[in-house]
């Protein structure tokens, strides 16, 4: 099963490591590696009592760690959420015989009630800014006289429409919320904008309720409740409706919608609105890991269209994707492409081309940061122009590579630095405790070791000569940076056992003698050993798996 462990977790108790066996230990092995280390750090076997105290601390971890992997309930709780999930409060009153998924399920619940009672002392904000620019003048074709015009030498890019709204969520209770939003937008010099308040109340587990009520300058009073209910576990339906007045009476509008689960992966939704602007509206959404489509028709007043789009997620760190889109209706046709990319930790950047007839040619840049978005629709021609199409393309792409080679790079990279300073800092105590009780165990580990040495060189076997755990700097660009390794010579010999070591698929930090010098950081493990005379050396990553000797230098002496 794999293990969810987190550097804050590894730091805490690695158990798997500690008895060094496979996460698929069974329980005979698991009790093979337990007695192994009870005879190590017994603390009857001591007669110095700092020694006896470090090996009584050191017994007690061993036996902590047994206790939880010997236990099918509590190994599924460690295996799935490491030792913070065992203090999750109201385990106890789980059954033990549980699988793992229904293990995962209550954990999940109790996470959940927790994250209630947070979510009660806590506001959602949300917000959005759009910027439109018209730069229609940058691709405008010359006229005779345009030259001879004051200013005609210098293309006129102006801002011509500006929309801002914003959102806070209220929890006053488990089941009801307060939702206050509002907005403010201006076009051509001409604006106004609205304040909303709702109320909503989770009825049951498969429905809730919304009352609305607005106001604006240009709309006037708003009156509207929402509907959302569960019919079946793979359908559900929405209906809203509301009441606008203004100087010209009172509109009514009603919209519904009716969704359905396809398949694992599609969606397909109906949708009816009635009003001022009433439509029907069917859609199609397939989104997997890879990939994002949707195929959507609409009939109404004053819009009817058919639009296609498809999206490919590529599956690296930055979570890259790249879309395209085209949208054709009496309106005329739509085509887009772009892409978008995550620059930072709480920031997506992407940009999108739109090319249009009689629309013309648009570059759209959006940023989402954390919650909150920025919206930049620059309009760059009225008409399509090959040379818009080009630089609306090439442009961002040569733009957003400088700016990630002389900003979000150092960026984030200075990010990263102070992250694992203030890891550091804030595990500090932690960082000490391991380091002691690495100590503690090398120390207990002599006489151990001693004996081993001993029996191997009788049989010309398997002998460490040196080892060191840590962060190496080998790459020549990186030679300002200052290897930070410790010496784990004695812990490793102290595992070996019939000429061999071998070392699980798991952190070493976790090993009895061993520990984190350089807490966030990559780390490797390099040994000098000496088998049947003859010397070797092998560097291992911090998570592979380990024997030695190998099965060729095993084979070939």
């Amino acid at each position: 099963m794999a293990s969810s462990l987190d550097d804050d977790e590894l730091l805490n108790d690695d158990y798997y490591s500690l008895l060094n066996v496979r996460r698929e230990a069974t329980q005979e092995e698991l009790k093979v590696a337990y007695r192994r280390l009870c005879m190590l750090y017994h603390p009857d076997k001591h007669r110095d009592p700092e020694l006896k105290r470090q090996a009584e601390q050191l017994f007690n971890l061993v036996h902590e760690a047994y206790q939880v992997l010997r236990e099918p309930q509590s190994r599924a709780i460690y295996d799935i959420y490491g030792k913070r999930g065992l203090d999750v409060d109201g385990w106890e009153v789980v059954e033990r015989k549980r699988s793992p998924a229904e293990i995962r399920e209550e954990y999940e619940r109790l996470q959940k009630e927790r994250e209630e009672r947070r979510l009660q002392q806590r506001t959602n904000p949300k917000g959005t800014i759009s910027v439109g620019v018209d730069a229609t003048d940058l691709f405008d074709q010359y006229e005779e006289d345009y030259e001879d015009m004051a200013g005609g030498g210098v293309p006129h890019v102006e801002i011509n429409k500006m929309h801002i709204s914003q959102s806070i969520e209220a929890p006053l209770s488990t089941k009801d919320t307060a939702i206050l939003s509002g907005s403010l937008s201006t076009h051509n010099g001409n604006g106004g904008g609205t304040i909303n308040l709702a109320f909503r109340r989770v009825t049951s587990a498969n429905g809730w309720g919304e009352v609305e009520v607005g106001a604006g300058d240009t709309q006037g009073p708003l009156l509207g409740m929402k509907i959302f209910r569960n019919l079946t576990s793979r359908c559900f339906a929405t209906a809203q409706c509301g009441l606008q007045f203004s100087s010209r009476g009172v509109r009514p509008g009603v919209t519904t919608l009716l969704a359905r689960h396809l398949d694992k992966n599609t969606m397909g939704y109906l949708q009816w609105r009635w009003g001022i602007q009433s439509s029907m509206n069917t859609s199609i959404v397939r989104d997997t890991k890879s990939s994002h489509f949707t195929l959507a028709m609409q009939f109404g007043i004053p819009h009817t269209f058919v639009m296609m789009s498809y999206q490919y997620k590529f599956q690296d760190d930055d979570q890259t994707k790249i879309k395209g889109s085209v949208k054709s209706g009496f309106f005329g046709t739509v085509v887009e492409y772009g892409a978008e990319r995550k620059i930072s930790r709480h920031s997506v950047l992407g940009a999108t081309v739109s090319v249009g007839v009689p629309q013309g040619v648009s570059l759209k840049i959006k940023l989402n940061r954390a919650s909150q978005t920025y919206f930049f629709p620059i309009h760059l021609t009225d008409q399509l122009l090959p040379s818009a199409v080009f630089y609306a393309t090439v442009g961002p792409l040569v733009f957003y590579l400088a700016i990630q080679q002389l900003i979000i790079r150092p960026y984030v990279r200075a990010q990263k630095e102070e992250d694992l300073d203030k890891q550091r800092e804030g595990s500090a105590s932690n960082i000490a405790r391991k380091k002691q009780e690495a100590e503690s165990a090398v120390l207990l580990m002599q006489e151990s070791v001693r004996r081993i040495i001993e029996t191997e060189e009788s049989r010309m076997g398997l002998i460490i000569l040196n080892a060191w755990y840590g962060k190496f700097v080998t790459d020549n660009s990186r030679k300002h940076e200052r290897a930070k390794v410790i010496d784990v010579t004695v812990p490793l010999q102290c595992l070996v056992k019939d000429s061999k070591l071998i070392l699980t698929e798991a952190t070493k930090s976790g090993i009895p003698g061993f520990y984190d010098p350089c807490v966030g950081e990559e780390k490797s493990l390099k040994v000098l050993y000496q088998f049947r005379g003859v010397m070797h050396q092998v560097l291992s990553g911090d998570a592979e798996p380990l024997r030695i000797p190998k099965q060729c230098e095993s084979n070939n002496l």
